[in-house]
């Protein structure tokens, strides 16, 4: 995630290593494997020589991490405390987002992640008059039929959504859940054509919702936002509740620090 420009930064050592820290990150995403210092010398326009060193002092720090092939990676805690922030983030920015969101519709809204082959609230906002009953949060339901199953699986591709589900049981009290990973699929790639999810009967007969996926600083799906309800009453309100639920979860997106061109677009890496 590229830090925050400032005009006198770069002209301080401590400047200098949060740049090419911050262009590493950049380019690690797509070199998994490292990056090679001509490379982070190039998209900086800096003399190879100079960003050498500044990296071989950050990996002096344990920052980042020199392989035998003297490509650079970054330190594994980098990415543990990324990942914390986006959970407390999650957290704190979920809350106001989902509250608002349950205000302007009236209806139950959560906040769901992966885990494993299911998806787990993290963050509920349900308004006064809800029928919903009790809370939800901590609780895992199946993904391939659970409400924010397709979201929290947006961005994955199809090897990795039959890796999640390969033990998984394709059976659900709801009369139109997904009868197999394929089913599961074609699904999928129909929400991210909408730039929405709508989950009809899948979980439980009469049950309804839309949800749509919350993006990270890393470019990657973190979680999905739902609006729950009696499908009598959300079906008719399909449009409204979708474009409410999509604002919602770019506003979200944007307080866990998403890319801005991935923000205002949900569709499929």
């Amino acid at each position: 995630m590229p830090f925050a420009e400032d005009p006198d930064l770069p002209r301080t050592s401590m400047g200098r290593g949060l740049d090419v820290l911050s262009e590493l990150a950049a380019l690690s995403a797509a070199a998994p494997h490292g990056v090679a210092v001509r490379d982070v010398a190039l998209a900086l326009d800096r003399e190879r020589s100079q960003v050498s060193r500044t990296l071989s002092a950050l990996a002096d720090r344990g920052l980042v991490v020199r392989g035998d092939d003297h490509r650079y990676r970054l330190a594994w805690s980098w990415y543990a405390t990324a990942q914390e922030l986006t959970e407390r983030r999650l957290h704190t920015a979920g809350l106001p987002v989902l509250d608002a969101l349950a205000e302007a519709t009236g209806e139950a809204c959560f906040l769901g992640v992966l885990q494993g082959d299911s998806t787990l609230t993290v963050v509920e906002s349900i308004p006064g008059g809800s029928r919903m009953i009790g809370s939800w949060v901590g609780r895992a339901y199946p993904a391939f039929c659970s409400d924010a199953g397709r979201a929290v699986l947006w961005d994955a591709s199809d090897e990795e959504v039959r890796a999640v589900f390969a033990r998984t049981s394709f059976s659900s009290p709801g009369p139109n859940a997904p009868a197999s990973v394929d089913d599961f699929l074609d699904r999928l790639r129909a929400s991210r054509a909408l730039g929405y999810a709508v989950v009809d009967q899948e979980a439980e007969p009469e049950l309804y919702s839309v949800s749509a996926p919350v993006w990270d600083f890393r470019d990657e799906v973190a979680a999905g936002v739902q609006i729950v309800g009696e499908r009598r009453a959300l079906r008719p309100r399909t449009a409204e509740l979708a474009e409410a639920c999509v604002a919602a979860a770019e506003a979200l997106s944007k307080a866990l620090g998403a890319p801005e061109e991935r923000r205002g677009s949900h569709t499929a890496h």
